[in-house]
């Protein structure tokens, strides 16, 4: 966006002695001394939290803009506005004012000239401070962070990635999908390597801009939809020249697939289907006549309604009333449904539109299955947030009873175990926060963008889950089931 008030807000000089010590990433709102998210305001260079911590840096804004009562406003103090501020760890400018990220600059390029001194402060700490953490990990058997939990001393493997201006919801499909699909290696790789600092993925990102334009810019994304652009452009890449056939002529009709095929999509398998491809069958009867309509459909990940009777908001103190669950989700998906006017089905015996009833069944269950709540919902004038709670397994969620064929399945084949939840913090889903629980060699980590937290499996459990990732169980491990 390009925001007008660079001019009376950007009064800085890049001058290390107006800032903190230590590196930009690092410093501590002088409010409540927190060091996650730290923003610098573009004025006065005062550092302050984020409005995901505890919004000391919007708070420096909104009382910089309180009228002066006791003291007549000199005009110097009318063009001072304190609206504009810099992301300390990923350099983006954002303007209260404009309530929006700011991509152009002053005309004496102050921005950029701001941005590139915090990047030297923060190489210049980095490069002072390796050769003390050098020495740590010589002394260690473990490259990795250093934890003290429940008094001991434990590795935390794990890098946060920058938030590069509203990029959370690509960061939190990331760091979900880092604990599934080890050919992301480029990027994800980097994600448990225990690095001292965040991984920026601005490679990625610019990626990202060119092959998919609805993901341009710094504004907020649904974090769902993102996954399944970068599902299916993954899909696209990998079957590009597939056996020597162009990809024109690779793609197929879904409906022509049969229950015996491989599950695949465009006519294809490549790596993404064999992890999170599977196939439903959908049957559609004419209420009519009787006639029976299958269709085999390749699925990448499932979409499920929170049933309308759990949609409604129940309060901290409020204890009545029946808890959703993830099997409530997932039997009013696979439930028999009898089509609206609005969907009237084309009998091809009747040769008409006739009244008609659907069901799903899962033909085939992929190795790695993706589960959407769908919390968002459009309105007559807009798209409203469902902010139900819906319980969810760690362990054994059992999809044999939603299969087509469940007694051709093995005991353990149908027993899924989680392994990644993202969660939307915030009310629309042009707004709020995408933040993501993944498990690692038997413990949960929560990525909030470039932070990194060992977390537990009850902190998980309480998630308000709107991506969930379970894994098939390969081995025999417990009896626990939904």
């Amino acid at each position: 966006m390009e925001c007008p008030h660079l001019g009376s807000s950007v009064c800085i000089a890049p001058d290390s002695a107006k800032f903190p010590q230590g590196s930009p990433s690092s410093w501590c709102c002088s409010v409540c001394r927190s060091n996650k998210s730290p923003w610098v305001c573009l004025t006065c260079s005062s550092v302050h939290c984020g409005r995901y911590v505890n919004g000391h840096a919007k708070k420096h804004y909104e009382d910089a803009q309180i009228p002066m009562t006791n003291h007549k406003k000199t005009e110097k103090q009318e063009k001072v506005q304190h609206t504009v501020c810099m992301d300390c760890s990923s350099y983006s400018t954002y303007c209260y004012r404009c309530d929006d990220f700011v991509v152009n600059d002053t005309k004496l390029g102050l921005v950029q000239k701001v941005r590139e001194h915090l990047q030297n402060l923060e190489n210049s700490a980095f490069t002072s401070d390796r050769h003390r953490k050098r020495k740590l990990l010589e002394n260690s058997s473990l490259n990795s962070k250093l934890l003290k939990v429940n008094g001991s001393t434990t590795a935390l493997c794990a890098t946060g990635l920058r938030n590069l201006g509203n990029t959370c919801f690509m960061n939190a499909i990331l760091q979900s999908l880092s604990s599934l699909v080890e050919e992301f290696r480029k990027t994800l790789c980097a994600l448990w390597q225990g690095s001292q600092t965040a991984f920026s993925p601005e490679s990625l990102f610019y990626v990202v801009w060119k092959i998919m334009p609805n993901f341009r810019g710094y504004q907020q994304q649904d974090a769902h939809e993102f996954m399944r652009y970068l599902l299916d452009h993954l899909h696209l890449e990998l079957q590009g020249g597939f056996n020597g056939v162009s990809r024109s002529v690779i793609l197929q009709e879904n409906s022509s697939l049969s229950a015996s095929n491989k599950c695949c999509i465009n006519g294809a398998s490549t790596v993404v289907t064999a992890i999170f491809g599977g196939i439903l069958q959908n049957e559609v009867n004419c209420l009519i006549c009787g006639t029976e309509s299958r269709k085999f459909d390749p699925f990448l990940d499932l979409s499920l309604d929170i049933p309308s009777q759990f949609r409604n908001k129940r309060t901290k103190n409020q204890e009545s009333g029946p808890m959703c669950t993830l099997r409530d989700c997932l039997r009013s998906f696979t439930d028999l449904e009898e089509l609206d006017e609005t969907e009237l089905y084309m009998c091809h015996k009747c040769k008409k539109k006739q009244k008609s009833t659907k069901k799903f069944w899962i033909q085939k269950l992929p190795k790695v299955l993706c589960l959407h709540l769908k919390r968002f919902h459009w309105t007559a004038y807009l798209r409203n947030k469902v902010d139900t709670y819906v319980e969810f397994p760690l362990r054994g969620l059992d999809m044999k009873c939603y299969l087509l064929e469940p007694e051709n399945s093995g005991p353990e084949s149908c027993l899924y175990d989680l392994v990644a939840v993202v969660v939307h913090h915030g009310s629309g889903v042009g707004s709020g926060h995408y933040t993501a629980y993944a498990a690692h060699e038997g413990r949960w980590f929560h990525f909030n963008d470039s932070t990194v937290t060992l977390t537990d499996e009850e902190t998980v459990v309480k998630a308000k889950a709107y991506i969930l990732f379970y894994v098939e169980r390969q081995a025999k491990s417990g009896s626990d089931k939904l």
